[in-house]
């Protein structure tokens, strides 16, 4: 006794809104499997699975990158290169820019699935502190430790990272 139908597989393709998260379903309305005699097909669920990105880190619609500068930049300022989900930008590091500090490039993190605007971008810095130096580069960093400002102080404003993400977001 048959029952009207029969197995096999079917490519469906399916439009993902800008915005959706891991774990977001998709409802596909009588997509899914046949109903026995004749009845309604059923629904294909689709389950939003997201990939990891080598630039960013996801933090709802805003995007965490993590950006890497020299020392010198850090010391003495400059332009940096940032990637944002429309292309590159530059941005300007100021003097004397400490690791951990963080900036924000409003709206250019990821939209709302609701279409109510975009998050932002969120840049941690992150200044690279060479393993290596030559004996020239030894010596010159072992003259400027010797440099009043070159001299480890200790603040009451300084934070550790934690604390400046948490004050940063309030």
């Amino acid at each position: 006794v048959g029952e009207g139908t029969e197995r096999g597989d079917k490519i469906v393709e399916v439009e993902i809104p800008a915005g959706v998260s891991e774990g977001m379903a998709l409802t596909l309305q009588g997509m899914g499997n046949a109903a026995r005699h004749g009845g309604v097909n059923g629904d294909l669920i689709v389950v939003i699975k997201e990939e990891e990105h080598a630039d960013f880190e996801r933090s709802g619609n805003n995007l965490v990158h993590n950006l890497r500068i020299s020392v010198t930049t850090a010391i003495l300022g400059g332009d940096a290169e940032v990637p944002t989900i429309d292309g590159r930008v530059r941005i300007s590091i100021d003097a004397g820019t400490q690791s951990g500090k963080v900036m924000r490039l409003r709206g250019k993190g990821l939209p709302d699935v609701n279409g109510r605007g975009r998050g932002d971008i969120i840049i941690v810095v992150d200044v690279v502190i060479p393993t290596e130096l030559t004996k020239e580069e030894r010596k010159l960093v072992e003259q400027l430790s010797e440099q009043p400002n070159f001299k480890q102080t200790e603040s009451k404003q300084d934070q550790d990272i934690l604390s400046r993400m948490k004050n940063f977001f309030r």
